[in-house]
């Protein structure tokens, strides 16, 4: 059987990824950009990798003839720059239309419960991206997940972050909304074992842990498993988007998906009784269990997928092959230059940078600006990484996103998505010479880039050299500056 996977590069498709190879099915995973595709499995025989846009009805021929059946795993809740309903809409109308003439004979589609009687826009959105997928000339089957808890996942990165940063939370009257969170292992083992089972042809079920729970309960028994004690206190005075900023400043959140998610705990979570669980041979895990499992792979650094991993609006618009040539012309560098004694550490730390580790001198600095990228609505430092000592194209760092990582050939490129006039790259490469290459290049956007440039000039000149030096470590080396 040859199966799509769409969203293979989201939290959810990567995983689902291993458990199809492992019953040796034939994978096809559609993703926006290829060059971005970096899991473990993506040079495995049974894996095959196209470019689909599904905003692009152009790219839908991509799509093989001999699909038999597909995973919809795609949403656009966290995309800014219009109405992601509309976005939504369109890319399940074009889903459908390329579907119907592929004669697939079963689509999976995970959605989110929707029984409560006022839906937010979020999961308005994602029923209605049912009723368009469930009109195909398929065999359709619906999986509607509650809050999924997981390493990774944003719901659990965002209760992580507000347990584990407040001692004292006065929070909105939305948190005495009841939620049934499900652990990842049970969606996985419910997306794997519903392929191709007749019994769920076209049928709409609701799926959802065995914990049924406000989200204020939430976070005190995730408190509990951290060994933590919390005090919540609930007010009627913090409007929606008070709300979201809270969620924007206090946790690692888009403030795009924090007002989505908002809007969305609003709405009870509840699943209607079905008999899907005792057909599949499904065992719930708790709510506790579940994240201790989470916290067990992120002490192990086995964190597969990360929902921080996906990439802010003005990233997408920009392929990954736009760039990876980093510009000269009009462009303002910063070029530090080191020799190395020590190859093979230069680089473990060069891998390292970023996330707890920090940037190895002025870390304050660093903060700082993070921090003012969260007040202007970027995403600030609070992405971390995924894995302390691993990096991959297409990974999040900080404020960066992962251009090329390759260390064969001794080369680290990010691109910055922090808001800023114009656009950045931040470059680390060892040449055969043994010299280490660190340079920022800043491609301004008219007067303002200009003048932005300039008025951090005057830091620049000690945060990077001291950052080669805090790389290298080495004091009896020649270090040379330029600046262009």
């Amino acid at each position: 059987m040859k199966v799509l996977l769409t969203g293979a590069n989201g939290y959810i498709g990567k995983r689902l990824l291993y458990l199809l190879v492992e019953r040796n099915l034939e994978v096809v995973c559609c993703v926006r950009d290829a060059t971005r595709f970096n899991h473990s499995l993506s040079d495995h025989q049974q894996v095959s990798v196209i470019e689909v846009d599904f905003l692009k009805e152009e790219t839908l021929n991509h799509i093989p003839e001999d699909i038999d059946a597909a995973y919809y795993l795609m949403h656009a809740m966290s995309m800014s720059g219009g109405n992601f309903a509309e976005k939504e809409t369109q890319m399940a109308l074009n889903f459908k239309r390329i579907s119907d003439k592929r004669n697939l004979k079963h689509v999976i589609y995970l959605g989110g419960i929707a029984n409560d009687k006022e839906l937010s826009p979020h999961l308005e959105s994602r029923l209605q991206t049912e009723k368009i997928l469930s009109k195909g000339n398929y065999n359709f089957t619906s999986l509607r997940a509650g809050i999924i808890v997981g390493s990774g996942s944003g719901s659990f990165e965002i209760i992580r972050d507000l347990v584990e940063k407040l001692p004292v939370m006065i929070a909105p009257k939305w948190l005495r909304t009841k939620s049934q969170p499900i652990a990842v292992k049970n969606i996985l083992e419910i997306l794997d074992r519903s392929l191709a089972d007749e019994y769920l042809y076209n049928k709409t079920f609701d799926i959802a842990g065995p914990d049924t729970m406000s989200y204020k309960e939430m976070l005190l028994r995730f408190a509990e498993v951290r060994g933590l004690k919390r005090w919540i206190l609930s007010v009627p005075v913090l409007s929606p988007r008070l709300s979201s900023y809270w969620l924007y400043f206090v946790t690692s959140t888009s403030y795009n998906l924090a007002s989505n998610l908002v809007d969305s705990m609003k709405t009870e979570v509840i699943a209607r009784e079905n008999e899907l669980l005792e057909h599949l041979n499904i065992d719930l895990i708790s709510y506790p269990d579940a994240v201790k499992r989470a916290f067990s792979r992120i002490k192990q650094n086995q964190l597969i997928s990360s929902w921080k991993d996906a990439m802010s609006s003005e990233t997408i618009n920009k392929r990954f092959e736009d760039l990876v040539e980093v510009p000269s012309f009009g462009c303002f560098k910063d070029h530090q230059q080191v020799s190395v004694v020590d190859e093979k550490h230069v680089l473990d730390k060069i891998w390292s940078i970023g996330g707890d580790r920090g940037w190895y001198y002025g870390n304050w600095l660093w903060k700082i600006r993070g921090y003012l990228d969260k007040i202007v609505g970027g995403v600030g430092l609070r992405r971390g990484r995924t894995h302390p000592t691993e990096i991959n194209s297409g990974d999040s760092l900080d404020f960066w996103r992962v251009i090329i990582a390759d260390r064969s050939k001794k080369r680290l490129l990010l691109f910055a998505e922090m808001k800023l006039p114009g656009d950045a790259w931040l470059e680390f490469k060892i040449d055969k010479n043994q010299v280490l290459h660190q340079t920022a290049t800043f491609r301004p956007k008219g007067l303002w880039g200009r003048l932005y440039w300039f008025s951090v000039l005057p830091f620049h000149g000690f945060v990077f050299k001291g950052m080669i030096r805090g790389i290298t470590q080495k004091t009896n080396v020649e270090l040379k500056t330029v600046i262009q």
